[in-house]
């Protein structure tokens, strides 16, 4: 067993079971075996529910970006569930979905030429042109995680224009953007589910992202 599945509740139960005084050892044998199945069963769902493919390179180019290796498995894990061939019904590509229109313009950055939209296919440059783009909103937002992410999934245009009519300035503040401010519910979906899974990346994975 891990020791980050030490902390789930279903271990503590099995440490009941076991203390238990029961006076026919087979009837205690085969709880404890029924307990220890489901800790197992419980386990291996919930990795399969955040499952982590490419830490290698999750590590390499979210330190290339200075980017939380985890926030980034994070934000690949709402995006596409860590399929490199997966095709949003806006057209977005990828791991970190990327829209082919910034894929060319982060391209053009980076000096990827000549690009394609089907290299957004390829989950390595996919990696290193997901993570730029996701490092340069964080200093465009001036480190606000809310807005970064927001940006990431719902254009940076339409950020600017929710922060202007709010009043925000972005670095001005000591919290960060409240998501709950976020007008789109699929961008307030999205930010939500990000910061919620950085928590249980570090817990499940945190030893290979670190």
């Amino acid at each position: 067993m891990r020791r980050e599945d030490e902390n789930h509740p279903l271990v503590g139960r099995v440490v009941q079971v076991s203390s238990i005084r029961i006076r026919s050892p087979a009837r205690a044998g085969v709880l404890l075996a029924v307990a220890l199945f489901g800790v197992v069963a419980v386990c291996t769902f919930v990795r399969w529910q955040y499952p982590l493919r490419y830490p290698e390179a999750v590590r390499e180019y979210a330190g290339e970006a200075s980017l939380d290796p985890i926030l980034v498995a994070a934000v690949i894990r709402v995006e596409s569930r860590f399929r490199a061939d997966a095709v949003s019904p806006r057209g977005a590509l990828g791991l970190m979905q990327v829209m082919p229109e910034t894929g060319r313009w982060i391209a053009a950055q980076l000096g990827v030429a000549p690009f394609t939209p089907e290299m957004l296919f390829d989950p390595f440059l996919n990696l290193r042109m997901g993570t730029w783009y996701l490092a340069h909103l964080w200093e465009e937002f001036h480190g606000d995680p809310v807005l970064a992410l927001a940006a990431y999934n719902g254009g940076r245009g339409r950020v600017r224009e929710w922060i202007r009519r709010k009043g925000w300035s972005p670095g001005d503040e000591n919290t960060s953007f409240p998501v709950q401010s976020i007008p789109y519910g699929e961008t307030r979906r999205f930010v939500t589910a990000v910061l919620r899974d950085v928590g249980r990346y570090r817990l499940l994975h945190g030893r290979q992202l670190e």
